[in-house]
């Protein structure tokens, strides 16, 4: 069986270690690489270290060092890092895996002129579960196109820096986009005050950041005389990992284009 020759960003992180610790259980995938900051705990240790059972691929702070034998990268950590990594790919044919979010436009255009050059699978959630509930709430949204009023109640653990989630906006744009409404022109991020009533067609926000909640989406769909909730639940990164690995197999063979988590299930 080929194996995949991966490498992991942000490799002394949370997400990071489960990264590597899913590439360690996959039979057709190894650990190529691993990368980290400057000023990161792990710098210069074996990846694999916390898991008992050492890889012989140290931590590095250097792209050319961190990626000399990697084919992919996945990338979960911020998007200056992301950016500066999917331009060194896209130079260097490296196919990447990006859950990284937070991303403004220019960001977003980077990352698609990078897809030039090499694949990429671009996606604020790599969560199977989570990229079938979007598909639900597309059909959703169609039927509930009159009379409903929506919003998106997302909570995460309290290091999380950015708000809303990625998985939020997405599963906005989504919406919005099967209403055929423009997320920027809808979209209600905040409410104090004397608000006024209502409007019909905006899409509200609420953020929730405590404790160490992995990742909490509730899509609430409310009419008169009843609501709908399509509610995804996270308990752990672990469905990160598997779908970052889904995405790696998916992008086997792929020398360029944009890709999200749709083309990766078929969901399309």
């Amino acid at each position: 069986m080929s194996q995949m020759k991966i490498a992991v960003a942000g490799a002394s992180g949370r997400m990071g270690r489960m990264l590597i610790e899913a590439i360690h259980n996959a039979d057709d995938a190894t650990l190529a690489g691993a990368l980290d900051v400057p000023q990161a705990p792990g710098l210069g240790t074996d990846a694999a270290l916390f898991l008992g059972r050492p890889a012989g691929v140290l931590i590095e702070s250097e792209l050319e060092k961190g990626l000399a034998d990697a084919a992919f990268l996945i990338d979960f950590t911020r998007p200056e890092g992301t950016l500066r990594h999917a331009a060194y790919c896209a130079e260097h044919g490296i196919r990447m895996i990006i859950g990284t979010t937070g991303f403004d436009e220019a960001g977003k255009a980077a990352i698609a002129a990078a897809a030039q050059k090499t694949a990429i699978v671009f996606a604020p959630n790599m969560s199977v579960g989570v990229n079938v509930t979007m598909k639900l709430l597309e059909m959703a949204a169609k039927s509930f196109s009159e009379g409903y009023d929506i919003e998106i109640i997302e909570a995460h653990h309290r290091h999380k820096v950015d708000a809303p989630s990625g998985t939020a906006l997405k599963m906005g744009e989504v919406i919005a986009g099967a209403l055929g409404r423009d997320l920027n022109d809808v979209a209600v991020y905040a409410r104090e005050g004397v608000t006024g009533e209502r409007d019909p067609s905006s899409i509200g926000f609420a953020t929730i950041r405590g404790g160490d909640i992995v990742g909490d989406h509730t899509v609430l769909f409310a009419g008169i005389g009843e609501r709908v909730e399509i509610t995804h639940k996270s308990s752990s990164r672990v469905t990160y990992a598997h779908g970052s690995l889904r995405a790696a197999r998916f992008l086997a063979g792929k020398t360029s284009g944009l890709y999200d988590m749709r083309d990766v299930l078929g969901l399309g």
